[in-house]
């Protein structure tokens, strides 16, 4: 392997709205990790921009001729305008193929941090939160069906609407690629992707058309499917169709390694995670419950934080506001929401945008690759593999493989394929090793073959449940007499027995038991939809590694084949990582790292190299300054270098920004990997946005 280089660099990030904050960042403040070669990089890392305070870089896309596009995710409101609202931007006068940049140095006064900086040329925003877009309606926030803005009810809130920006993906109309469409995803709930009309002028300049751009969410098309959530980021289809994640957080149905099996012929409390309290009333008030309940005895209901937003979901839908006082900040406390209310099996899930020209997008949700807090999936040139990161805690390495080429399928529907969940197999020899000097061997388990339109039947079982059934299903008293005695009795059935109104306990053991006995292929028919609508719940039973801690970004080239590299982000490595249990027990290193894997002739991969590695929560500026911290979005361009986006904490940094770095890895060339100047994102990879691939199969 090429010999470490340590580089001084600069970034620090104060804890942000979402991203590393939610999840509940883990520190080392109690012990002294000193974990050797934290930070390093096998090969160059320079800082080309840093974003403005309280923000993160998000969304990094390139056009074929050169131009950057990113988002401005959450930024401090202190900052001064327009870096004081979400927005989207490009850097104007650089192509940032050009290898070569002025590296930017570490944002050392107010005026620096509370903007956004790039090496070469200038960042400027053309699209941001508030404004007005086609039909009257604002950028990134969605309508009931009615035309109210979703923003106007009370409810929790995921986060604030309109105000979180991150994937980007450029679809063009033209050969130059100098006009199309920019899709952008908005990560809160319900979620929501805009398509907004782009153009390039004759002096270099990109510019949006906000009277034509649409919210997505709004249309016809998005609410028959039930719309979206939490969509995160994403990545663009080799058939030229933009791909966005839904990063589904509240999708575990037991906290962090549990499984189901462990709390087999046992009474009392068993650690749910925030799936089993979907359709409770004021949902994301559980952990408080939880806590009033069992005292000393409480755990962390995993992702109970992205229950946020369930309400406006509901209402989204068409179901009538309830507990409206003219507060949007308010929840609903004490009025259960009747249907439609949001069916959780209808949420995690990549959402395929086809025919992304027309005037009517039309939205698929792969709900047969499996159910998770996506990050963003991969496709391979086979167009048949795709790789998948989830987000968090605890969360399995993901792959799908279609039966022949997804845009062969005449019906997206009849996609079939077989989901498969990672397993490390080195666990021996990885335990208590630095991260930088080991690399992880990879097996996969194969967990289900089933085509799309089975899962979607097996989705639409649960259509019909709201938060009415979550209190006459699991308590005792009259909700409509004593509100408060039958939640509690709603709560704690739910808690040692299991939500009842979706997949049971019983049934997930049961299809383990089955799976083995006789195979993945051996299950009852009506058990077949367990690994597919619980996803991380079955890849436990059967021995996935569902210990990775906040996988992000995985990106490979532009027509990547065999013996070239796709790159995997971990914003963190500790909790499941780095603990005494399970397939990976690495030492912690708190700043993340990224892996890169080599494209096996099969598509397959299995071994995952560390290529950069982040500070531990030990060092000081005068180490971590330089280092790469928290990686979240990575992009690869077409001649073999990696933008890396950041999502930091601290970790003893002398300043509060996040930042974004190219890495050039040791073994890289001028000459690149591909002909193509562009970075593989733009739709100019694609031919045919979303047909048949001409192979005029059935």
């Amino acid at each position: 392997m090429p010999e470490f280089t340590r580089r001084n660099l600069m970034a620090t990030t104060a804890a942000t709205a979402l991203g590393a904050s939610v999840a509940g960042v883990a520190t080392a403040a109690d012990e002294d990790t000193d974990t050797p070669n934290a930070p390093s990089v096998r090969g160059d890392l320079r800082r080309f921009a840093s974003t403005a305070l309280g923000a993160e870089v998000t969304g990094p896309e390139v056009t074929a001729g050169g131009s950057l596009f990113f988002s401005l995710q959450h930024p401090s409101r202190d900052n001064p305008a327009p870096f004081d609202r979400g927005g989207v931007g490009y850097v104007a006068g650089y192509d940032v193929m050009n290898p070569e940049f002025d590296e930017l140095d570490v944002p050392s006064t107010n005026d620096q941090r509370s903007r956004v900086r790039v090496g070469n040329g200038e960042y400027t925003l053309f699209a941001q939160e508030g404004d007005t877009v086609g039909n009257g309606e604002t950028l990134g926030i969605p309508t009931t069906p009615d035309g109210t803005s979703v923003a106007e009810f009370a409810g929790s809130r995921y986060s604030e609407l309109g105000y979180n920006p991150d994937m980007n993906r450029f679809v063009p109309t033209n050969e130059a690629e100098t006009e199309g469409y920019l899709f952008t995803n908005w990560e809160q709930s319900p979620g929501d992707i805009s398509k907004m009309p782009l153009r390039q002028t004759e002096d270099g300049r990109w510019e949006a058309d906000l009277e034509d751009t649409a919210n997505l969410a709004s249309t016809d098309a998005f609410r028959s499917i039930g719309g979206t959530r939490i969509n995160c980021y994403g990545d663009l289809s080799p058939w030229g169709t933009p791909l966005s994640a839904e990063e589904e957080y509240s999708h575990p149905r037991l906290s962090l390694q549990t499984k189901t099996s462990d709390f087999a012929d046992t009474d009392g409390p068993k650690q749910r995670g925030a799936a089993q309290f979907y359709n409770r009333p004021n949902p994301t008030d559980v952990q408080s419950a939880v806590d009033e309940y069992y005292g000393d005895d409480s755990w962390m209901v995993q992702g109970y934080w992205a229950l946020g937003g369930l309400e406006l979901l509901a209402y989204y839908l068409g179901a009538d506001p309830v507990d409206q006082d003219g507060d949007t900040n308010t929840t609903n406390t004490t009025t259960p929401i009747d249907g439609p209310y949001p069916n959780p099996y209808r949420y995690g899930y990549i959402v395929d945008i086809r025919e992304p020209t027309s005037d009517t997008p039309q939205p698929l949700k792969y709900h047969v690759m499996g159910r998770a807090a996506w990050e963003c999936p991969d496709v391979q040139s086979d167009r048949k593999t795709v790789y998948l990161t989830s987000d968090g805690d605890d969360k399995g390495f993901y792959k799908f493989v279609a039966d022949r080429p997804i845009p062969s399928y005449k019906e997206p529907m009849d996609v079939a394929g077989t989901l498969y969940v990672s397993k490390v197999t080195n666990q021996e020899a990885a335990a208590n090793e630095p991260p930088a000097e080991v690399n992880l061997e990879l097996d996969w388990i194969e967990l289900g073959h089933a085509s799309n339109a089975e899962v979607a039947d097996w989705i639409a079982e649960y259509d019909d449940v709201d938060q009415v059934c979550y209190l006459e299903t699991h308590a005792e008293t009259d909700w409509r007499e004593d509100f408060e005695q039958a939640l509690m009795e709603a709560d704690k059935a739910v808690v040692e027995g299991g939500n009842q109104n979706y997949v049971s306990d019983e049934e997930i053991l049961a299809w383990a038991s089955q799976y083995e006995a006789n195979g993945p292929n051996g299950v009852d028919e009506e058990l077949r939809k367990v690994p597919f609508l619980e996803t991380r719940a079955a890849a436990k039973e059967v021995g996935g590694t569902v210990e990775f801690r906040k996988s992000e970004g995985i990106d490979s080239a532009d027509g990547a084949k065999p013996g070239d590299y796709i790159y995997v982000g971990i914003s963190e490595v500790n909790t499941g990582m780095s603990d005494d249990a399970g397939d990976v027990r690495v030492d912690r290193v708190d700043g993340g790292l990224v892996y890169r894997t080599e494209i096996e002739p099969d598509y397959d991969i299995s071994t995952l190299e560390p290529v950069i590695v982040g500070p531990d929560a030990t060092d000081t500026a005068e180490t971590a300054d330089d280092a790469l911290v928290n990686i979240d979005n990575l992009l690869v361009l077409n001649d073999g270098r990696v933008l890396c986006c950041e999502d930091a904490d601290q970790y003893g940094r002398s300043y509060p920004n996040d930042c974004l770095y190219v890495y050039t890895p040791s073994d890289w060339s001028p000459d690149g990997n591909d002909e193509d100047n562009g970075n593989g994102d733009s739709g100019g990879n694609g031919d045919d946005n979303g047909s048949d691939d001409g192979e005029d199969e059935e």
